[in-house]
């Protein structure tokens, strides 16, 4: 590897005392780097695909921060096919890789070659109003769609494949890939996944009923979520979301369709430790 980007949230790294660390490295071992530092506006905000000339794609970019910033990343570099190493400076940390105090040693296999590229699937979710498409997003971790207000759940009705599968009264209902099961999936409740599998969970969100549960499903498959039609004589509001970010104002009669993506991301991975050793610690 010659060409590293440093991708850093300078908010958790503030006077980027860990990110210029890192480039300083590199550069002593005659890497070209170059730095992007963003803010919470940034990681959260617009998103931009990013792009270089032919040729001048980096080799690796090292995201700096934490799931949220590694999330970003994901869904900006995805049509240039780069790879990823996260670093942690957050508190959980499930995306990334090392911990900031280890940054230096990993930064030494890499040089040596010492490392894997595991693939990660993603989602993609197309917004329907009016059965005419109105938006396009691709996540990493999930696509939820979930109410906008606080005190009133919502109707939905779930197809998969064209059939009717579900009806849920809730306040909402998460899509989740495998790498993102250990994220909203996981706080609402829903199965933990291994990451390198290829398969939906669908988990509703507080449903009102005795009887939920997530449902497992293909990676074959495709979702449509319906949000129902008026309920009281008022249209019903929800908002869809991917990865936290990207967000769509719902209401009733629209449908979100969701389906695997041809996208995958490369995540570098440096240690032999398996998922279930990391998992352990994590949730410690």
């Amino acid at each position: 590897m010659e060409r590293f980007l440093i991708r850093t949230n300078k908010i958790k790294d503030p006077g980027l005392e860990i990110t210029n660390r890192i480039a300083d490295f590199l550069r002593s071992h005659e890497k070209s780097v170059s730095i992007e530092s963003m803010d919470a506006a940034g990681i959260f905000g617009e998103e931009h695909a990013a792009s270089f000339d032919p040729g001048a794609e980096p080799d690796l970019v090292i995201v700096l921060g934490g799931d949220g910033t590694m999330l970003r990343a994901a869904r900006d570099f995805m049509y240039v096919n780069v790879p990823l190493l996260g670093v942690n400076l957050g508190s959980l940390g499930y995306l990334t890789e090392v911990e900031k105090d280890n940054v230096i040693p990993a930064l030494e296999k890499i040089l040596k070659g010492d490392y894997t590229i595991e693939e990660r699937m993603m989602i993609e979710g197309t917004f329907l109003r009016q059965g005419t498409e109105a938006g396009h997003v691709r996540a990493l971790n999930d696509i939820s769609i979930l109410k906008e207000n606080p005190f009133q759940a919502i109707g939905l009705n779930i197809y998969v494949n064209d059939r009717f599968l579900k009806d849920y009264n809730a306040d909402g209902v998460i899509v989740s890939t495998p790498t993102g099961s250990t994220g909203y999936n996981l706080s609402a409740g829903g199965p933990i996944v291994e990451p390198g599998a290829d398969l939906l969970v669908l988990t509703p969100v507080s449903p009102h009923t005795l009887m939920a549960r997530s449902i497992i499903l293909s990676a074959k498959d495709e979702i449509r979520i319906e949000l129902k039609g008026p309920k009281d004589g008022a249209f019903q509001k929800a908002l869809a979301s991917a990865d936290s970010a990207s967000n769509f104002d719902l209401e009733s009669g629209d449908s979100f369709v969701l389906k695997k993506s041809d996208m995958r991301t490369k995540i570098v991975k440096l240690s032999s430790v398996s998922f279930l050793e990391v998992l352990s610690k994590k949730l410690r």
